[in-house]
């Protein structure tokens, strides 16, 4: 079966029962990043009922999979973990946990890394199918060694055409080594990096020049990527200099591309992804997942890697009657307006309808405000479009900048709904009051200090194991630093304003970046830009780029050998 073509086999031998069996789908789930799932392959991960996975590959496919999804290896591995001696699975060889779950009538999905039609494990299991007459089809993925030589900005053909053989190097034989010895095709070959010098000089041996580019690429397509470019005869001492032979990553698959019209000697200008400005970076988001959903995503869009840390809880007022007044008046028409100064607003609005059997339609009739893009899109999701967004800062005072002062002529009601936290600043409030409104002051919701994090991010964050910590108000300092300690000197510390900086300085921290304005995304976008300029610096100084915290790392290991 061609790699790049999906088929369903339907031949049944004799005896076989329409209906009795399952179907297996085998998807290729890409070299490492899970941007790279076909729309297929998500589709496909939603319907299955089994899943079997390796390990790496399942960190790839999890969050697409149904509630109630089945997976055994998973299960196998984390028994395994814990001790325990025998799978309740009762054997965690995959091909018989795909063999198993399909004769009991299951959707069973095998993902395997990169793509199925390179994989020959996956080509013998589809024959066992074939066999019993048991429905499958191939739903391709990227292939690592296409996949990861993309990532690592290393073109397999130039405009020539140039030939391109993909080899194992742990599988092939001699007469492969003469052949592409002897051929100036670019190759691209599968390894460990430990083996990449004794490789190097295996090609040499059979004929190429020693002067012949290449490069090697561990972690492909991850934030943990490292690429080195060199030639078969100076790979060895690269690689040597760079400090990774020998060390952990030695034993780390990789990806080798070798020819002199591959363009390795160009990677400096198309490596897209490695040169991104917060490539690797470890960013700590002092807030929930739901919270920094946007904001992460931005991150990732600059190469970092976000961990989010909720340093606040919230929970319900300690006398809910004024909500319970409140809500009611907005149902009977006591208000004009009702402004939404964040996202937990929204949340304790919607909890609060939902117990009066209420919803989305109640606010018909009613002007709604909405602080910022993120609290509009909470809204949004609840069904209702705000009237009103600041069209410049996104704060309390950027909503004033642009709310209208009441007018009796064309307002016949002069109240406004203003549900908060108990902690929420008099700025709209009072500022509404200047432009003629009457408010309703109301505590929706009560923000509380959140629980300590698990014992590693503590230590992380104390130990200098992130590279940037974004802090998006007072409180969320005050209450990291609470929670979890101060974050290690070596670690950037971004603020989104000028307040949030003083309570910073005033916990011992160095403020390195802040915000123009007070946005959480022109805060990321300020770190961005403080990454980038820091790895313009050392590019123009001839260094090796180092994140903050490998340079913690540095300075330990220095400590140790002196």
């Amino acid at each position: 079966m061609s790699p790049t073509t999906a088929r369903t086999t339907r031949a049944r031998p004799a005896g076989a029962t329409a209906g009795t069996a399952g179907h297996v789908t085998f998807l290729g789930a890409g070299p490492g990043d899970p941007g790279l799932l076909t729309l297929r392959a998500v589709q496909a991960l939603g319907q299955a009922d089994v899943l079997v996975a390796d390990q790496e590959v399942y960190d790839v496919v999890r969050e697409h999979l149904r509630p109630g999804t089945v997976t055994p290896l998973q299960r196998a591995h984390d028994e395994h973990d814990e001790g325990d001696g025998e799978s309740s699975a009762g054997s965690d060889d995959p091909a018989d946990l795909v063999m198993r779950a399909a004769r009991g009538g299951k959707r069973v999905v095998r993902a395997v890394a990169g793509d199925p039609g390179m994989d020959t494990d996956a080509t013998a299991d589809m024959l066992a199918l074939a066999a019993e007459g048991i429905t499958f089809e191939v739903v391709p993925g990227v292939a690592q060694a296409v996949g990861v030589a993309a990532y690592a900005g290393v073109p397999l053909r130039d405009s020539e055409g140039a030939d391109v053989r993909f080899v194992d190097a742990a599988t092939a034989d001699e007469r492969c080594w003469t052949e592409i010895g002897a051929s100036d095709a670019t190759v691209v070959m599968s390894l460990k990096l430990e083996d990449t010098a004794a490789t190097a000089s295996r090609l040499v041996a059979s004929g190429r020049k020693p002067d012949t580019p290449v490069s090697v690429t561990i972690s492909g397509t991850t934030t943990r990527q490292r690429t080195w470019s060199a030639t078969l005869g100076t790979i060895e001492r690269t690689l040597k200099s760079a400090k990774v032979l020998p060390t952990p990553d030695a034993a780390k698959p990789a990806i080798a591309v070798v020819g002199e019209r591959s363009a390795p000697a160009h990677r400096e200008q198309l490596a897209w992804f490695e040169s991104k400005p917060l490539f690797g970076w470890k960013v700590l988001v002092p807030r929930t997942k739901e919270q920094a959903a946007s904001l992460s995503e931005q991150l990732r869009s600059y190469g970092a890697v976000p961990s989010e840390v909720p340093t606040i809880a919230v929970e319900p007022p300690r006398t809910p009657q004024q909500m319970d007044r409140a809500v009611k008046g907005l149902v009977t028409g006591r208000y004009e307006w009702i402004a939404f100064t964040s996202v937990n607003a929204v949340k304790a609005i919607r909890e609060k309808f939902e117990e009066y059997g209420l919803d989305a339609r109640a606010f018909a009739g009613i002007k709604v405000a909405a602080v910022g893009e993120q609290t509009a899109k909470a809204l949004v999701a609840f069904g209702v479009r705000p009237d009103l967004v600041p069209s410049g800062e996104q704060s309390a005072a950027g909503l004033l900048a642009d709310w209208p002062p009441y007018d009796p002529v064309f307002d016949p009601i002069d109240r406004v709904f203003l549900p908060r936290a108990d902690i929420a600043t008099e700025t709209l409030s009072a500022g509404l009051v200047e432009l003629g409104w009457e408010v309703d002051d109301v505590t929706a919701y009560r923000t509380v200090r959140a629980s300590p994090p698990p014992a590693a991010t503590r230590e992380a964050i104390k130990g200098g194991g992130f590279d940037a910590v974004l802090f998006t108000s007072s409180s969320t300092v005050r209450n990291l630093v609470g929670i979890a300690g101060k974050p290690h000197h070596v670690t950037v510390i971004a603020c989104i304003g000028p307040a949030t900086a003083r309570t910073a300085e005033e916990h011992g921290l160095r403020v390195d970046v802040m915000a123009p304005e007070p946005s959480v995304h022109r805060l990321a976008e300020a770190l961005a830009q403080f990454g980038a300029e820091r790895r313009a610096a050392a590019l123009e100084a001839g260094e090796v780029l180092k994140r903050p915290s490998e340079k913690r790392a540095q300075r330990r290991r220095a400590r140790t050998t002196s």
